[in-house]
C-alpha cells in the first residue's frame, strides 16, 4: 500500500464512542470497552477504600467494583439521579463499573477530527486523555481508561473483586 492510500485509509477511519456527561462535560470511550449500562442501583460501601471507590454491586452474581468518576476525575462529588448511570467497561480484562451523571450517545466519528488534548483539558489530568474531539456544538474528551486507574489503584482494587 503506498503512502496516499495509507493517508486516506487514516482518515477514513470511523470511531465508535459512547458519549456520557460528567458535569457540563461530555466524554466517550471506545464502545469496544462498554459491556452494558445500567441505571442506578444499591451501592455497598466498602470501609476504609480510596474516596474514589463508591462500592462494590453484584451484577448477574458477580461482584465488580464502582468507581465515581466524578471523584476520580477531581470533579466535586454529586448525588445521583434519574439521570445517574453505571457504566460496565472491560479494561485490560477487569470488570469495573463507572458511575456517570448520564449517558448521551452513540457516536460514530471520523477518526481526523480527533486530536491531541491540551496540557490542560476541564482541569483534568491530560494524561488521562487519548484525545479532544471537534464536534458540531461541542468537545468531546475521549478518555483513557487504562489510564484512569494506576497500577497501584488496580491493585488496591484487587480484594474486592
Amino acid at each position: 500500500m503506498n503512502i496516499l492510500n495509507q493517508k486516506d485509509n487514516e482518515l477514513q477511519k470511523i470511531l465508535q464512542l459512547v458519549s456520557f456527561k460528567l458535569g457540563s462535560e461530555e466524554f466517550g470511550i471506545n464502545i469496544l470497552n462498554v459491556k452494558e449500562i445500567n441505571r442506578m442501583v444499591n451501592i455497598t460501601a466498602i470501609p476504609n477504600s480510596p474516596a474514589y471507590v463508591e462500592g462494590i454491586i453484584n451484577l448477574r452474581g458477580k461482584i465488580i467494583s464502582v468507581i465515581d468518576l466524578r471523584t476520580k476525575l477531581g470533579m466535586p462529588k454529586r448525588d445521583p439521579d434519574n439521570e445517574t448511570r453505571i457504566m460496565v467497561v472491560d479494561v485490560q480484562g477487569r470488570t469495573t463499573g463507572f458511575l456517570l451523571d448520564g449517558v448521551s450517545e452513540v457516536l460514530s466519528l471520523p477518526a481526523n477530527l480527533m486530536e491531541s488534548p491540551p496540557e490542560i483539558t476541564a482541569g483534568i489530568n491530560s494524561k488521562l486523555i487519548k484525545a479532544v474531539g471537534k464536534l458540531e456544538d461541542k468537545i468531546l474528551i475521549l478518555l483513557d481508561l487504562e489510564k484512569v486507574l494506576s497500577k497501584s489503584e488496580e491493585l488496591e482494587l484487587q480484594p474486592i473483586d
